[in-house]
């Protein structure tokens, strides 16, 4: 038992090592190696695949070198990749260094897999653990983070991950059972559907948010991490208790399918649901996999312990697990690779979550019940209620809850900030929170429009970007979903905000979703200021003429004679067809006076992109497009006085 309990508690500590390297390669993808939007995304997915590939001969080197040797050095490796990432100035060397933490880390779930035959109670703590850290953290990872507590913290994990691995592997009994092929094939798999929806935090957390305001549109939630430790104790309670015989086993399959049916039909609305159900359904396939039996069981267990001497065929069980955790790893990397690359190619990805949660449901219910199930490595219920303690505080410390409030009277001006902040990451492929807010806070906004923000993509580490910069900023939010429920434009704002509205604009041949969000500040005694976000996405090789009139039309339909700001990344320059449709419309460009003001790229600006127009009887003063580079763009700020009353 005592055996059992290291092993599992080892492979849990690797597995939330692995997902943090994880969390930082994914964005390195698109934010180093290449750019979204500008390098083809078949070149990115080929890199991205190509090392889960190269991690498909892994197996063959632990049958020639040895199981336990192969497992030390790529333990070691991996963990000096996961620190060395808390110290990476970013850029090509971030890049690699993930590189090689995720390399490592598959050569030694392979190396992990051919002494493991009982892997699901660990692969379930892992997922579990992660889930309730990332909540805590408030989803921004240890490995973003600096200071002393995070260097203590991770070195701790790290070294005790390396002593665990490090320690001799005897089981009690002497032997490696044939079991585990199922479950080690399932950990890539459960680990995308884990990670992308069912322990989601920042997913969770955007479901809470569009309860609060409906209509297509989200705002700050109270508690919005609440779901997470509800989400946490039914995936443990499933996938560490013993699951039900006959075709009531079929009840994890079909909730997991209907968890992934949900989240496919992209409804924030639904997301809360799709993340419950996920949790439940995933916890129990990997239950039904979790084959370990008794000397009382099948009479394959029996054949397993009179042939325990025969080194070959021992040998052979172990490449099997080895090739089966390599081929499921690469599932992972298919399924990511084919959903987000859909938002740069342009075809439907609504069938990527609910393929790979067939895929699991499939290969779970396929699975032989164990009739004498050895007892696991932990209480379940005990485990499931210490994690699910370590996720209940999240919705006490990391959930803020900023509040807009009206000041005496209505102010003579506003200061409006619009800023595209590529999903959080700088230039050098940080997720680079201080520097945005800094460049924001600088201009002392009263009203802040975000273009390309994220809410949970595991593409871009899984963080609540929108909500981690309100908080910092003290303003409530309004966000209107584009490519999808998290991924969209926001308002914030120290006023408060009325009447909400989200328009999507006709794609045009462009395969990143666009929309316009509206809001009304409440500037108190009855004045009223309309503001509409977006972000136009222009079809290929041609501008984005077509959103812009229909943004147009839209929010001069939506002020209804009240003063309008219209801001955002609009992709199209003064001068050009698009840009004519504010100017058309009785917009005024606010920085007008201070052209060229060029705002991409953030380190070289060239084309003026950016942009905030205002209706006739708002006074546009001191535009600037401050310096910085948490982003590829930079912000545009203007100080807008208002037409006296």
């Amino acid at each position: 038992m005592r055996y059992r309990q290291l092993t599992t508690g080892t492979l849990a500590l690797g597995v939330i090592l692995l997902i943090d390297v994880l969390r930082v390669w994914l964005p390195g993808i698109i934010t180093i190696f290449g750019q979204a939007a500008s390098t083809p995304a078949e070149l990115m997915g080929a890199f991205a695949l190509g090392w889960f590939v190269l991690a498909l001969g892994a197996p063959a080197v632990v049958r020639r070198v040895g199981a336990r040797p192969v497992t030390v050095a790529a333990a070691v490796l991996l963990a000096v990749a996961r620190l060395a990432l808390t110290a990476t100035p970013g850029g090509r060397t971030q890049l690699w260094l993930a590189t090689a933490g995720l390399l490592a880390g598959l050569v030694w779930l392979v190396g992990v897999a051919a002494d493991t035959d009982r892997p699901v109670p660990g692969l379930a703590l892992g997922f579990a653990v992660n889930a309730a850290l990332h909540a805590v953290l408030d989803t921004v990872d240890m490995v973003w983070r600096g200071g002393w507590l995070a260097w203590l913290l991770s070195s701790v994990a790290v070294v005790l991950f390396v002593l665990g691995t490090a320690q001799p592997g005897t089981r009690a009994d002497g032997v490696t059972g044939t079991g585990g092929v199922r479950a080690w094939l399932l950990a890539g798999p459960a680990l995308l559907l884990a990670a992308m929806v069912a322990l989601s935090p920042a997913l969770a957390r955007t479901g809470m948010s569009y309860l609060v305001a409906g209509d297509g549109v989200a705002r700050s939630p109270l508690f919005g991490l609440a779901p997470v430790p509800v989400a946490v104790a039914g995936f443990l309670c499933t996938a560490l208790t013993r699951p039900p015989r006959g075709w009531s086993r079929a009840y994890g399959p079909v909730t997991l399918l209907a968890g992934a049916v949900l989240f496919a039909l992209d409804r924030g609305d639904l997301l809360l649901p799709a993340i419950l159900l996920a949790a439940v359904g995933l916890g129990a396939c990997l239950a039904l996999t979790d084959d370990a039996s008794g000397p009382d069981g099948d009479t394959s267990n029996a054949s397993d312990t009179a042939s325990a001497s025969d080194t070959s065929n021992a040998s052979a069980r172990a490449a099997r697990r080895g090739y089966a955790v390599a081929a499921g790893m690469l599932v992972f990397a298919l399924g990511a690779v084919g959903y987000y690359s859909a938002y740069d190619l342009g075809y439907p990805n609504a069938a990527v979550p609910v393929v790979v949660a067939g895929l699991v449901a499939v290969v779970a219910f396929a699975a032989r019940p164990v009739v004498h199930r050895l007892p696991g490595p932990f209480p379940p219920l005990r485990a499931a209620a210490a994690v699910t303690a370590l996720a209940l505080l999240a919705p006490v410390f990391a959930d803020d809850i900023p509040v807009a409030s009206n000041r005496d009277g209505p102010p003579e001006r506003l200061t409006v900030v619009a800023y595209n902040i590529r999903m959080g990451f700088g230039l050098d492929g940080r997720f680079d929170l201080p520097g945005l807010t800094e460049v924001v806070e600088r201009q002392r906004p009263d009203v802040v429009l975000l273009s390309e923000v994220d809410r949970a993509w595991l593409l871009n580490g899984g963080h609540d970007t929108l909500d981690l910069l309100a908080g910092r900023l003290g303003m409530p939010y309004v966000f209107g979903p584009a490519a999808d429920p998290v991924w969209g434009d926001a308002v914030l704002s120290r006023w408060p905000m009325r009447d909400p509205r989200s328009l999507p604009l006709p794609s045009v041949g462009a395969p990143t979703g666009a929309q316009a969000l509206a809001v009304t500040l409440d500037l108190g005694d009855g004045v009223r200021t309309a503001v509409v976000s977006t972000h136009l996405q222009p079809p290929p090789g041609r501008g984005p003429v077509v959103q812009a009139r229909a943004v147009a039309d839209f929010a001069t339909r939506y002020a209804a004679g009240r003063p309008l700001v219209v801001a955002g990344d609009l992709n199209t320059e003064p001068g050009d067809e698009a840009y004519a449709q504010f100017t058309d419309a009785g917009l005024a460009d606010a920085f007008a006076a201070a052209r060229p003001l060029a705002t991409s790229p953030a380190d070289d600006p060239r084309q003026q992109i950016d942009h905030i127009f205002v209706s006739p009887g708002l006074t546009p003063g001191g535009p600037v497009a401050p310096r910085s580079t948490a982003s590829d763009h930079l912000p545009v700020a203007v100080t807008l006085t208002l037409p006296p009353r």
